[in-house]
C-alpha cells in the first residue's frame, strides 16, 4: 500500500502547507525553509530510486494526480487573499468559517519575509501539483479526462503550449538548434527562460494552426486548442481579480510567471548542452536522466526524462531509471534549479565535467562534430 501513498505526499504535502500558513506570522517562512532542505538534502543523503515497481491499480495513481486540480485552486485563492488589500466582505466569512478564526488578523500578521516566501512556495506547487502531472496528463491525448484534468492543471501557469509545443514540437525537436526547449552550452539560464516562454507560445499557434487548416478548420473558434487554453488561464484571472482585485490579478500573475520560469530552467537541466544530429534517433543519451527518490516522488518520475523521451506514452510509474544507458544529474531536481538559479557560473563548472564525461562516453562521430563547431 505504500508504493501507492508514496504518489500522493505532493498533494498531502500541499495540504499540510495549507494548515501551517493559518498558523501566522513566521510559518510561511519556516515551511519554505523546511520544504527546501527536505527536498534538496534528502535527495542528497536517500538511496538512488532505480526499481520499476509493479501496480496493479493504475486508477488509484491516476486519482493521485487528479486531486491536485482542487487542492491547487484553494492554495493559489489563499495565497491571493492573504497577499491582495482589499478583500470582499462574502470572501471574508467563507474564509472565517473555513479557518474557524478571525481571517483578516492572520493575513496582517505575515511579514514582508512571509510573503516573499509565499509566493515562491505557492510557485513552487503550482509547478509539483499543477505543471508536471498536467504534462503526465497532457501526453494522453486520447483521454478526454486526463486532457481536461491536464490542461486545467496548466491553465494556473497560463502555460496552455505546453500540452501542445512539448508533446508535438519538443518531444520531435529535443537537443537539435531549433528547439526552445534545449539549452546550449554556456547559455545564459535567464535569456533561455524569456526566449523559450516567447518561441514556445509562437510555436504552439504554428502547430495549432497547422492542424486545424489541415483539418479544413477555422484557427479563430473555438476549436483552436491555444485560444480554449487562454481562455482557462483567463477564467482564473478573472477570479483573482474578483477576489483581490487588480493587486489580485498581479499577485496571481506574478505566481504564474515563476511558474513557468521554473519550468523552463527544468528544461534548461533536462537537456543543458546535449545535441543531436538534425533526422536522428531520439536515445536516452539526449536527456540529462535522475534517479533522486523525493524528486522523483514529488514530480512523477518526471527524473527518468531519458525513458520518457524514448517513448512519451509510457505513464509515469512504468518509465525505467535507466542507470546505465543515460547521463546523470549530480544533484536532485530542486536543488539543480536552486543550483542553475542563483548561482549560474557554478551551475556550468559543475556541468563542464559531466558534458566531458558525454563527449566521451556517450557523443556519437557526428555529434563530436556538432560541439566542435558550436564551440568555436
Amino acid at each position: 500500500m505504500l508504493k501507492y501513498l508514496k504518489h500522493f505526499l505532493p498533494a498531502f504535502t500541499a495540504i499540510f502547507y495549507i494548515l501551517a500558513i493559518s498558523m501566522g506570522e513566521y510559518y510561511p517562512t519556516i515551511w519554505f525553509i523546511g520544504f527546501s532542505l527536505f527536498l534538496t538534502i534528502g535527495d542528497y543523503l536517500l538511496p538512488k530510486d532505480e526499481h520499476i515497481q509493479q501496480f496493479s491499480y493504475p486508477s488509484i495513481l491516476n486519482s493521485s494526480m487528479y486531486i491536485n486540480l482542487p487542492i491547487l485552486f484553494i492554495v493559489v485563492i489563499l495565497t491571493i487573499s492573504i497577499l491582495s488589500n482589499d478583500l470582499p466582505q462574502w470572501h471574508i466569512n467563507i474564509l472565517d468559517s473555513y479557518y474557524s478564526i478571525d481571517f483578516i488578523s492572520l493575513k496582517n500578521s505575515f511579514n514582508i519575509i512571509d510573503k516573499i516566501a509565499l509566493i515562491i512556495q505557492t510557485t513552487l506547487i503550482i509547478g509539483v501539483l499543477g505543471i508536471v502531472p498536467g504534462h503526465e496528463l497532457t501526453h494522453r491525448i486520447k483521454n478526454k479526462l486526463d486532457m481536461f484534468i491536464g490542461n486545467w492543471l496548466l491553465a494556473f501557469s497560463w502555460d496552455c503550449t505546453f500540452a501542445i509545443e512539448h508533446v508535438y514540437g519538443h518531444h520531435k525537436n529535443a537537443c537539435l538548434a531549433d528547439d526552445p526547449a534545449s539549452a546550449k552550452r554556456g547559455e545564459n539560464i535567464y535569456s533561455f527562460i524569456g526566449k523559450a516562454i516567447y518561441t514556445e507560445h509562437v510555436d504552439g499557434w504554428k502547430i495549432e494552426n497547422n492542424r486545424l487548416k489541415t483539418n479544413g478548420v477555422n484557427p479563430f473558434s473555438f476549436n483552436n486548442r491555444m485560444f480554449v487554453g487562454y481562455c482557462r488561464s483567463l477564467l482564473i484571472t478573472i477570479l483573482a481579480f474578483l477576489i483581490g482585485g487588480w493587486i489580485g490579478i498581479l499577485y496571481f500573475l506574478i505566481c504564474a510567471l515563476l511558474a513557468k520560469s521554473f519550468l523552463e530552467t527544468i528544461n534548461y537541466v533536462e537537456h543543458y548542452g546535449l545535441v543531436r544530429g538534425k533526422g536522428k534517433r531520439m536515445q536516452m543519451k539526449h536527456s540529462w536522466n535522475s534517479n533522486h527518490l523525493l524528486s522523483s516522488v514529488f514530480l512523477c518520475n518526471v527524473t527518468r526524462h531519458s525513458d520518457h523521451h524514448r517513448r512519451a506514452s509510457l505513464k509515469f510509474w512504468e518509465l525505467h531509471p535507466c542507470p546505465e544507458n543515460a547521463p546523470m544529474t549530480p544533484y536532485g531536481y530542486l536543488a539543480m534549479l536552486y543550483i542553475v538559479l542563483l548561482a549560474p557560473f557554478l551551475y556550468q563548472r559543475i556541468m563542464e565535467k559531466k558534458l566531458i564525461d558525454w563527449d566521451l562516453n556517450y557523443a556519437s562521430t557526428e555529434e563530436k562534430k556538432l560541439i566542435n563547431i558550436k564551440l568555436k
